[in-house]
């Protein structure tokens, strides 16, 4: 059964490239062929049914010829495809950036003041007399300065906003590519799947086509239809499924790489798996430093820790000088020039409520840093041991397990129509050589998935780790 993504070899036989594109544009377009068409429709007698895709044929060439073909991209390119163009990377770039302006907030004096007055003078004498009259005026500047250590400790508590923003946008970045990663491997591994299907599905077509054209003699022959029939409809269903999770992978990497969700994509590359995993004591001393979350989490206790400092400091008031000007113009004329200062007694709120609260927050930020230090060791050795498991499964296989399989497979066809195998024994080899290829690529596929989240956990690749 043909999905809509096709798997071609290329020259050196190891690598896939993985395509998807529309329906409409692939050979094969046919769904199966006259004996298809005819089950599926059998109120149709085989002439309609060649002469209905006798016409589907050729519009679905036409289309498959006037379709652009899509460049192989390798796993890696596209890796750093979605880490350079996914969307949501605005984000974080955009918090990083709010997180910069307030600490350029941070660092800024209160605007000046300035103040202005003006009125009328009127002097008089003991009598009554009026003596003069004239404007009184003055104008004074106000600066408030804060205490000393204020604005140090603001700018602190910002630029550990800034690290905990940047830590932020590189573990988004690390857990994308893991992403794009993963489902690009998957896609490879269903691609490969689906060919096997569709090979086995093919044979026992063939091998269908070449038992119809015999006069069944007795009831053995019949059954023996029977059974390849049935095994024919079960394999269709395993490679429609394949072609289902490739189909589903590719449009999720087309998202993730800011593209519409139909693009044609092409893929290839290995699904090698690793040999070796660094011992779990380097694994977690690593972890230690370098995990993300964890640097998040000790930046954030910093920042509260400066966050008690900034309460306790705001117990002290701030300093407001206001240099000012006066005149006076009525019976004589004076000119007054003078400072003043002001300040905020300290007498019923010392901030004592904003020490606490701020001293608070601070253990907070030590039990989430502890919990956090617990999670990722149990995380870590999970994922260690997990994957030294499957890597010990892996090195129980032969190298060239799944070309035995097929080997074995094609073997028992060539043998069932020769009468020296049963019929039993041929379907239950084909499956088998599927039921085999699917674990091989399982267990590939799971040890793939424990190597990189270990390496999102120990915050660098774990090929840069001495191995044991």
């Amino acid at each position: 059964m043909k999905s809509l993504n096709s798997l071609s070899p290329a020259a050196d036989g190891g690598r896939h490239h993985l395509r998807s594109a529309p329906l409409a544009s692939r050979p094969g377009v046919e769904l199966g062929g006259v004996a298809r068409f005819g089950r599926a429709f059998p109120q149709f007698g085989r002439l309609t049914a060649l002469a209905v895709l006798g016409a589907l044929v050729p519009a679905g060439s036409a289309v498959s010829e006037s379709a652009a073909e899509p460049v192989a991209v390798p796993v890696t390119v596209l890796v750093e495809q979605v880490v350079r163009q996914n969307p949501e990377l605005d984000f974080y770039r955009a918090e990083i950036a709010a997180a910069r302006a307030g600490r350029r907030t941070a660092a800024q004096w209160q605007n000046p003041e300035l103040s202005a007055d003006i009125g009328s003078k009127r002097v008089l004498e003991r009598g009554g007399r009026t003596l003069g009259d004239g404007v009184a005026w003055s104008v004074s500047v106000a600066q408030t300065f804060e205490f000393p250590g204020r604005i140090a400790l603001r700018k602190a508590i910002a630029n550990r906003q800034i690290e905990v923003a940047e830590l932020g946008l590189a573990q988004f970045q690390a857990s994308l590519a893991a992403r794009a990663r993963s489902k690009a491997l998957a896609a490879l591994a269903a691609q490969e799947r689906a060919d096997a299907a569709d090979e086995v599905t093919a044979r026992l077509r063939a091998l269908l086509a070449t038992l119809v054209q015999r006069d069944p003699a007795g009831v053995t022959p019949l059954l023996d239809q029977r059974i390849i029939e049935a095994s024919v409809i079960t394999l269709q269903r395993r490679a429609a499924q394949a072609a289902r999770e490739l189909q589903s992978a590719l449009v999720e990497l087309n998202q993730l790489r800011g593209v519409a969700a139909g693009t044609p994509l092409r893929l290839s590359g290995h699904l090698d798996a690793p040999t070796q995993v660094p011992a779990l004591p380097v694994l977690l001393a690593v972890a230690a430093t370098n995990n993300f979350d964890l640097r998040m989490r000790l930046s954030e206790l910093a920042q509260q820790g400066f966050q008690v400092q900034l309460a306790r400091n705001e117990r002290y008031p701030n300093v407001t000088l206001a240099p000012f000007y006066a005149a006076e113009t009525a019976d004589d004329e004076q000119h007054i020039v003078g400072l003043g200062v002001s300040l905020p007694l300290p007498l019923w709120n010392q901030n004592r409520g904003g020490v606490e609260a701020a001293r608070a927050r601070e253990q907070q930020a030590e039990a989430s840093l502890r919990v956090a230090q617990r999670e990722l060791e149990r995380q870590v050795t999970e994922h260690a041991l997990a994957l030294s498991a499957q890597l010990a499964e892996m090195a129980r296989w032969r190298p060239d397990a799944a070309t035995q399989f097929r080997e074995a497979a094609e073997l028992a066809d060539r043998h069932f129509r020769l009468g020296a195998v049963p019929v039993t024994i041929y379907v239950e080899m084909q499956v088998k050589y599927l039921d085999a290829l699917e674990a091989l690529l399982a267990t590939r596929n799971e040890a793939l998935d424990h190597w990189q989240q270990l390496e999102i956990l120990v915050g660098q690749p774990l090929a840069s780790l001495p191995a044991p």
